[in-house]
């Protein structure tokens, strides 16, 4: 049975770390060690940490990211794999137990498994938590068919510690260190692998600014990788590539979408009534019976389920406006060097 060793990287995590700590401890397949990077904390995290009986890293500064905060944690660990865990996700209690027979393909680095959300409070929690069980139900099964997952979730990713250190940790060099290490295991040959019956709870932002922040993040994130990785994934991996590519469509076809009612009225003379319904039917055509089949297998109330529906789309327009930005920043202004590109990794919550 391979070891397994958890680093959690924590800034300012007092109130959130206590239930991360107490799901790992309760682990049905227990890990051997349990690393929490106190990284540049003004609060209590430390002691928190320590009080739930793990091993408490603090650097001498802040790090300034959570890649570096987790790369501060490699050196002592000795087990086979390594399980990086958000101070504020939640595992499911067989969570290490569904994962670790992933590795028994020894060409597998990666792997990560099902993420939805932990609390459904506020409009922006709602309507992530439409986001992940369309995209945790529908995109990531069909790229796992395909032997080619965009990414492994950060907040709960286990790697093979051999195949980590040879890479050189961590990725520092993108914002998004989880898609990085993610994109670059496929073009090395090896496997990325998502295991839909691992669950794991994050908290996602409550508040429009967190919401704004951690999707800016995302965004460029991702658009820092298509610059970094996309030439070599064409050749190389042209199933992965294939996704990026429909991913950037759908960034850049999104408004048209968007203002197709509006179009419609105005073009072809339609009443607006009508137009909005067509758009709404063809929206719920694509999104409900995913919505459907998630919510059964999640054993989610229905009627919560479509509630929270209508607030997937606030969060669309955020995500649609950031991705737009990172295009523009990270694919056009980076290059022509008019920008640096997004340096400062800021938490989302």
């Amino acid at each position: 049975m391979k070891t397994l060793t958890v680093i959690v990287p924590a800034h300012n995590e007092e109130h959130g770390l206590p239930a991360t700590l107490r799901s790992i401890a309760a682990q049905t397949v227990p890990p051997e060690k349990v690393i929490v990077v106190d990284d540049g904390s003004t609060d209590r995290t430390s002691e928190v940490a320590a009080a739930h009986g793990v091993t408490v890293l603090r650097p001498p500064r802040n790090l300034g990211s959570k890649a570096k905060a987790q790369n501060h944690a490699l050196p002592h660990c000795d087990t086979d794999l390594v399980l990086a865990v958000d101070a504020d996700t939640v595992l499911a209690p067989d969570y290490i137990e569904r994962i670790k027979p992933a590795f028994d393909d020894p060409e597998v680095g990666v792997a990560a498994g099902n993420v939805q959300t932990r609390f459904t409070r506020t409009p922006w929690e709602r309507g992530r938590s439409i986001e992940y069980l369309f995209g945790f139900h529908w995109h990531r099964p069909i790229q796992q068919l395909a032997n080619s997952p965009m990414v492994c979730s950060g907040c709960c990713s286990v790697f093979r510690r051999a195949t980590l250190a040879a890479f050189g940790g961590f990725p520092e060099r993108t914002i998004v260190e989880d898609m990085d290490f993610t994109w670059s295991q496929q073009l090395e040959g090896r496997k990325a692998v998502y295991v839909s019956d691992a669950m794991a709870w994050a908290a996602d932002p409550e508040t429009l600014t967190y919401l704004r922040k951690q999707v800016w993040r995302w965004m460029a994130g991702f658009m820092q990788n298509v610059r970094l990785h996309l030439p070599r994934l064409l050749t190389r991996k042209p199933m992965l590539a294939t996704w990026i590519v429909v991913a950037l469509l759908e960034i850049l076809l999104a408004p048209l979408w968007w203002a197709t009612p509006l179009i419609l009225t105005l073009a072809l003379h339609e009443p607006l009534a009508r137009t909005m319904a067509w758009w709404a039917g063809s929206e719920l055509l694509i999104t409900t019976p995913t919505l459907l089949y998630a919510a059964g297998r999640r054993r989610l109330p229905l009627h919560q389920v479509l509630l929270n529906l209508p607030f997937v789309y606030l969060n669309k327009a955020v995500n649609l406006y950031y991705a737009w930005k990172a295009m523009v920043v990270e694919l056009v202004m980076v290059p022509l060097r008019l920008s640096p590109g997004l340096l400062v990794y800021e938490k989302g919550r």
